[in-house]
C-alpha cells in the first residue's frame, strides 16, 4: 500500500509507516494519519491565551480586593455589635475593662479576648464552661483575623485608652481597641482599592 501526505489549511497529516501489524492485528484499510497543529497555529493561540490573561488576571485580583474590604466590614460590624451587647450584660462595662479573673487585668487584650470568647459573670471574670455563676457568653468563638493590610492574618489586639476612636500601632496587631468607649479599628492605615480612605477609617 502506498504511503501519503495530507496538507490542509488547518492541519499537518503524516502517516504511520506501513508494516506488519502489531500483535497480529489486522491492518486498516486505509492509511492511518496523525494530525497536528503547524508552528505558526501554536504561536496564535499562545498569544491568544496572553491576550486573555492580561485582561483576566487584574479583573480576579480587584475582585479578590473587594472581597477582603467586604470581609472587614463585616467582621467590624460583628465585632462592635458583640462589644455592645456584652456592654450591657455588664453593667455598661466594655470588655476588657476590667479583669477576666484568670490573667487578664483591667485594660489588656488578654482580658478582653477571654470576657468575648468564655462564659462571664455580670463583673466579667469567665470560666469555660456555663453553669448559673457565668451565665453570659460567649460572644465569640475566636477573634476574627485582619482580612486586609499589612497585618493581615493576624488575631492580635492591641489596646489604645489614650485615643478616641483609637489609633493606628506600628505592632503587628490586626485590631486596635479602646476598651474604655468600646471603639475598635482596623490596625492598617493603608488606603483602600479605590483610594477614597484608609481601612482604619471603616
Amino acid at each position: 500500500m502506498k504511503r501519503f501526505q495530507c496538507n490542509t489549511s488547518q492541519f499537518l497529516c503524516v502517516p504511520f509507516a506501513d508494516g506488519p501489524a502489531p500483535h497480529g492485528r489486522r491492518r486498516a484499510a486505509f492509511p492511518i494519519a496523525i494530525c497536528a497543529f503547524s508552528l505558526v497555529e501554536l504561536v496564535i493561540v499562545v498569544v491568544i491565551i496572553g491576550m486573555i490573561a492580561a485582561i483576566a488576571v487584574p479583573r480576579i485580583s480587584g475582585g479578590a480586593a473587594a472581597s477582603n474590604e467586604s470581609a472587614l466590614k463585616a467582621d467590624l460590624t460583628a465585632l462592635r455589635n458583640v462589644i455592645d451587647q456584652y456592654a450591657a450584660e455588664h453593667n455598661n462595662t466594655f470588655p476588657g475593662a476590667a479583669v477576666d479573673g484568670v490573667g487578664g487585668t483591667v485594660n489588656s487584650a488578654l482580658a478582653f479576648i477571654n470576657q468575648l470568647t468564655s462564659f462571664s459573670n455580670a463583673r466579667g471574670k469567665v470560666s469555660s464552661t456555663a453553669d448559673p455563676g457565668y451565665r453570659f457568653g460567649p460572644s465569640l468563638r475566636r477573634i476574627p483575623p485582619l482580612p486586609v493590610g499589612d497585618n493581615r492574618n493576624s488575631m492580635e489586639v492591641a489596646i489604645d485608652t489614650a485615643n478616641s476612636p483609637p489609633v493606628v500601632t506600628t505592632g503587628p496587631e490586626g485590631w486596635v481597641y479602646n476598651p474604655l468607649t468600646g471603639e475598635i479599628i482596623a490596625n492598617s492605615d493603608q488606603a483602600n482599592r479605590n483610594n477614597t480612605r484608609a481601612y482604619d477609617e471603616y
